[in-house]
């Protein structure tokens, strides 16, 4: 659950965190989590050989989790949001989530929908997400954290969508996909943002 604190704001958090949350156990394990030597990492592999990576960047002072996409052909890797105390994002429409939880794709650290949908959660806004969202959401609420009642959960969780909220996905006239959130590297108006031909790599490596 403590992957996804930062989507326990509101009536989502009074759900999520109730009374009978263990509190120390939870405390417990981040101080264990964060005080590691290495940045514990998942991958979630997409089509032609594109990674989405998650990472725990447990740097004293700095730390948090990074998400981002990766070719072998890159020089670096494009960050696509951060949940941290300086959080960036989304960089993650409901479309860019359903393909990379869908695929199905081995060579990763999961095949599990239910998984990647938890784990890049974080990364994820999107004010036109459908009702399949929630659904899909609490499908996974019940698979991996066993919480039975997860319909009114997803809701809650999806009404707000986190640190940065939900924003307003379009497609520009090369094709790349951005968005108008205030913190998100896909908005170009962001003094922030990707360059134009990066942005264009990251909507082509998610459309895989």
């Amino acid at each position: 659950m403590g992957h996804l604190y930062s989507w326990g704001g509101g009536g989502a958090g009074r759900l999520f965190f109730g009374p009978a949350y263990p509190w120390a156990d939870h405390r417990a394990y981040q101080q264990r989590l964060w005080q590691r030597a290495d940045w514990p990492a998942f991958t979630i592999p997409l089509a032609a050989g594109y990674r989405l990576h998650v990472v725990y960047r447990t740097v004293p002072g700095e730390a948090g989790v990074d998400y981002l996409v990766h070719h072998p052909s890159w020089t670096q890797a494009e960050l696509l949001a951060r949940n941290d105390g300086h959080f960036m994002g989304p960089g993650l429409s409901w479309s860019d989530l359903l393909a990379a939880m869908d695929n199905g794709l081995p060579g990763g650290t999961t095949t599990d929908p239910h998984t990647r949908l938890l784990l890049l959660l974080p990364a994820f806004g999107d004010a036109a997400a459908p009702q399949e969202t929630v659904d899909r959401l609490a499908e996974a609420l019940r698979s991996r954290l066993c919480i039975q009642d997860a319909e009114p959960l997803a809701e809650a969780m999806l009404a707000t969508q986190g640190l940065t909220g939900p924003v307003r996905w379009a497609t520009a006239e090369d094709s790349t996909r951005i968005n108008d959130g205030r913190y998100s590297f896909r908005n170009p108006a962001n003094d922030f943002a990707l360059p134009g031909d990066r942005l264009a790599r990251v909507s082509a490596a998610l459309a895989m």
